[in-house]
C-alpha cells in the first residue's frame, strides 16, 4: 500500500469528517482499503469446466477479465459462500470474504478428484475498492473485479420490480502487491458499507443458517436458472417456479431523530409482532440511518415499522427491493375435487 504514514493521515481525516469522506468515495475521489475481502486462485485447464460444475453461476464462456458473481450452496439450497470469478486466460482469481476464504479454498480441494487444476491462496496482495475505475490504473493491479450488481444477468432474474436502488451502481476491486504506492486517499472499508447498503448489495453480512438467494434477490447476478446442475439447484427452481422465499430484504430508511443506529440482530417489528431482524445498518452521507433487514415475506409493504435497538423503538420505512410475490413464476394447474 501507500505508506503508513499516509494512510494513518487519512484515518486521522475520516475520524473528523465521516460523511465528507463517505461522499468522496461515492463520488469516485478516494479509495477504500478491503481487509474483509480475499483472494484465492484456480489454475489448469480443466478449471472453468470444474468451476462450473460446483457453483451457481455459469462460467463455460467466462471471457478474460470479465467479472462474474456466484454462490455455493448446501444440498438444501441454502447459502454457504458468496464470490467474485475472473479469468485471465490462465487462472481463474476468486474474490470472497476473508473469513471464510479458506474455508472455500479447502472445500474447492476436497472436490478436485481426477480434474487437472490447482487452488492456491495468493500471499502479499492487498485488496483495494473504488467507485472509479479510473483510479486503479497506474498500480499494476494483478486482477481487477468490477461488480456486476445490480444488472440481470444472462440466464437470471430480478425480483425487484421498480427502478433499482442500486441503479448506477459502480464499484470496482483491484488485487495490487503490497507496499504499491497509491497517491489518492486511502479509507477503511468501514466507509463503504452505507453505499452498499444504499444500493441494496446483499453480502454475506445479510446471510445467517437458512438464507436463500431468492430472499436477497441474489438471483440477478449470482444464479444462472438455466445451466447444469449444481448443489442446491433442486431448492433454487422450486422456491423460484412454485413458491415463494420465506423472507424478503428490504431497505429501510430510519428515523434519526434520536441519533440511534441499530445493530445486526436487533429486532424488526410491526406493531408489537417480531416480523424480521437488521442485518447491516449505517449512517449514510445523503440519505442519513439506513439499514437492510430480512422480514417475513407477507409483511405489508405499506405500512409503518420499528426497530428495537438500546431498549428504544426507531421508525423505520421500507423501500421495496424484494416483492411479497417474488417467486412462484410457474402457474400449476389445480385438480379439481373428484366426485
Amino acid at each position: 500500500m501507500s505508506s503508513a504514514r499516509a494512510e494513518q493521515s487519512g484515518q486521522e481525516r475520516a475520524a473528523g469528517d465521516f460523511l465528507r469522506l463517505q461522499r468522496d468515495l461515492a463520488q469516485g475521489h478516494a479509495l477504500v482499503r478491503d481487509e474483509y475481502s480475499s483472494l484465492i486462485t484456480v489454475s489448469g485447464p480443466d478449471r472453468l469446466t470444474w468451476l462450473n460444475s460446483l457453483i451457481t453461476q455459469d462460467v463455460l464462456g467466462l471471457a478474460p477479465h470479465q467479472t462474474v458473481e456466484s454462490l455455493l450452496l448446501s444440498p438444501h439450497g441454502r447459502i454457504e459462500h458468496a464470490f467474485f470469478l475472473s479469468d485471465d486466460g490462465l487462472t481463474t482469481w476468486i474474490l470472497t470474504a476473508a473469513k471464510h476464504a479458506e474455508g472455500l479454498a479447502a472445500w474447492f480441494r476436497s472436490m478436485v478428484f481426477r480434474m487437472d487444476v490447482s487452488i492456491d491462496r495468493p500471499q502479499n496482495v492487498d485488496i483495494v475498492a473504488t467507485t472509479s475505475k479510473e483510479l486503479l490504473s497506474g498500480l499494476g493491479a494483478l486482477m481487477v473485479f468490477s461488480d456486476p450488481w445490480p444488472r440481470v444477468g444472462t440466464g437470471s432474474v430480478g425480483y425487484a420490480e421498480d427502478l433499482h436502488p442500486g441503479n448506477g451502481w459502480e464499484l470496482h476491486w483491484a488485487a495490487i502487491q503490497k507496499e504499491t504506492r497509491v497517491s489518492s486517499e486511502v479509507l477503511p472499508a468501514e466507509y463503504l458499507e452505507a453505499l452498499l447498503i444504499a444500493a441494496a448489495r446483499p453480502t454475506v453480512k445479510d446471510v445467517d443458517e437458512v438464507t436463500l438467494p431468492h430472499e436477497l434477490d441474489w438471483l440477478r447476478t449470482a444464479v444462472h436458472l438455466n445451466k447444469g446442475c449444481y448443489r442446491g439447484q433442486e431448492t433454487v427452481a422450486k422456491v423460484h417456479n412454485l413458491g415463494h422465499p420465506p423472507r424478503r430484504v428490504t431497505l429501510l430508511h430510519l428515523d434519526g431523530s434520536q441519533s440511534l443506529l441499530p445493530q445486526s440482530g436487533n429486532e424488526v417489528r410491526l406493531g408489537d409482532k417480531r416480523v424480521g431482524h437488521i442485518t447491516r445498518a449505517a449512517w449514510h452521507y445523503e440519505l442519513g440511518p439506513i439499514a437492510l433487514a430480512l422480514i417475513k415475506r407477507t409483511t405489508p409493504v405499506d405500512q409503518p415499522l420499528s426497530v428495537a435497538t438500546e431498549g428504544l423503538s426507531v421508525g423505520a420505512s421500507q423501500e421495496v427491493i424484494v416483492p411479497v410475490d417474488a417467486g412462484g413464476t410457474r402457474d400449476v394447474p389445480r385438480l379439481g375435487r373428484l366426485r
